[in-house]
């Protein structure tokens, strides 16, 4: 090789040498897991109408009241026989927020009641209690808690929300999470643990029998953890373990739902400048019941999320998602559930965005021969009058087939809402 060659070498090294480290020295110094470059319409700050919440010393609170008036006219989701009805929905919330720059404490609560003009006996009164506090380690190491308390009632149309009682079924929840997060360059650690006990409370049929809700009632004890590693400032490897035990609660004549799952992901967390951001993970997962009669579901499990900024005035939502999930389908364990959803928000006056969506949602049951699909549809309108006052209105479809030997029933329902809100 020439002198003039091994010159050319040496100063393309000097030239490149600098440029590399500032390279490397950016991409540490930058935040290699920040997905926030594309702004979603429902997550962008408007200053004319956001409201500004009240000043409690260290913490803002943010009340809320809505009140709202639906139309169904399948109140019951009855195959035969579909009866409508009008309800009126008030429901206050109040959130209180902490100011500081370090750690973070939120608190809420919220009522529910919702009052049938037809129907006594679909009037139910609900609420729900919470809070969540975030434990800044350091500037990379963060500790998170969150507990949830729940007094509520399952829609009719909840899947496997059968068979038909009088009442909608009430539930107790209390539930809590904890949860932890760690930055080192570029591999984030975030395991997770968490629990949720539900009961579910007994009702009577048509004829006055009783609908046994006992065998429903259980104690969900869930562990993951997750690996990510950043091979770029805007993508992302990762390996998510993950487990749950669910125990079921024995009722002498009925099957014992109690099972234990493990599911293993491996997938990619991406966001493409301002364009496009999303996550996708396959895997494989098991759950083993433990009454032998309904043997082992295992096989193929993942799920997807992808967010589209197609321009700053719209944003497209997908979601996809396998997975196993509980039910109250009478001598069922369980359902392998498969859904997927897509949904367009467009922000058509600076305070009015209009949201379209479409959902599909397939269960096919353990230890039943049934498998439910579930299509809806809906669209909606959010009107800002100013920083207190809003309208909103909704249009919405839902149809269920189902099939197989203990096939459920099959049903169509049209609900038309619409409401006020108020704002502090």
């Amino acid at each position: 090789m020439g002198r003039a060659a091994l010159l050319a070498i040496a100063a393309l090294g000097l030239v490149v040498a600098p440029v590399e480290a500032a390279a490397q020295a950016a991409f540490q110094a930058a935040d290699p897991f920040f997905r926030q470059r594309g702004q979603a319409v429902r997550d962008r700050a408007q200053p004319a109408y956001d409201a500004l919440g009240l000043r409690a010393g260290a913490f803002t609170l943010w009340p809320s009241v809505q009140a709202t008036a639906t139309h169904d006219d399948n109140v019951f989701a009855a195959e035969a026989d579909a009866r409508a009805a009008v309800s009126l929905r008030l429901t206050p919330e109040i959130t209180a927020r902490s100011d500081w720059n370090r750690h973070r404490i939120e608190a809420y609560a919220r009522l529910d009641m919702n009052r049938s003009l037809d129907l006594a006996s679909e009037n139910t009164s609900d609420w729900r209690l919470g809070g969540a506090g975030r434990l800044d380690v350091t500037r990379d190491t963060h500790l998170a808690v969150d507990v949830d308390l729940e007094q509520g009632h399952e829609a009719r149309t909840a899947a496997g929300a059968d068979p038909l009682t009088v009442r909608p079924v009430a539930f107790d929840s209390a539930a809590a999470r904890l949860t932890a997060q760690t930055t080192h360059g570029r591999l984030r650690l975030a395991p997770h643990a968490g629990i949720r006990r539900i009961d579910y409370r007994d009702d009577v049929d048509a004829a006055g029998g009783p609908v046994e809700q006992d065998d429903r009632d259980r104690t969900t004890l869930s562990l993951s953890g997750r690996a990510d590693y950043a091979v770029s400032p805007g993508a992302a490897v990762f390996l998510q373990i993950a487990g749950d035990d669910r125990d079921y609660r024995r009722v002498d004549g009925r099957p014992d739902r109690s099972s234990t799952g493990r599911e293993t992901l491996t997938g990619v967390d991406f966001e493409r400048g301002g364009l496009i951001r999303g996550e996708i993970a396959a895997g494989y997962r098991r759950q083993m019941f433990e009454d032998p009669a309904f043997g082992d579901l295992e096989g193929f499990s993942g799920r997807a999320r992808l967010t589209w900024f197609p321009t700053a005035l719209t944003t497209v939502s997908a979601a996809a998602a396998r997975a196993v999930a509980d039910t109250g389908v009478v001598g069922a364990a369980g359902a392998r559930r498969s859904d997927l959803s897509l949904a367009v928000d467009h922000e058509l006056l600076r305070n009015l965005i209009l949201t379209a969506r479409i959902d599909h949602v397939e269960d096919a049951y353990v230890g039943r021969d049934r498998t439910d699909r579930r299509r809806g549809a809906s669209l909606a309108a959010d009107y800002r009058l100013n920083r207190r006052h809003g309208l909103t209105a909704e249009l919405s479809l839902m149809d269920q087939a189902s099939d197989g030997a203990a096939r459920g029933p099959r049903y169509r329902t049209v609900r038309m809402t619409v409401g006020a809100v108020a704002r502090f």
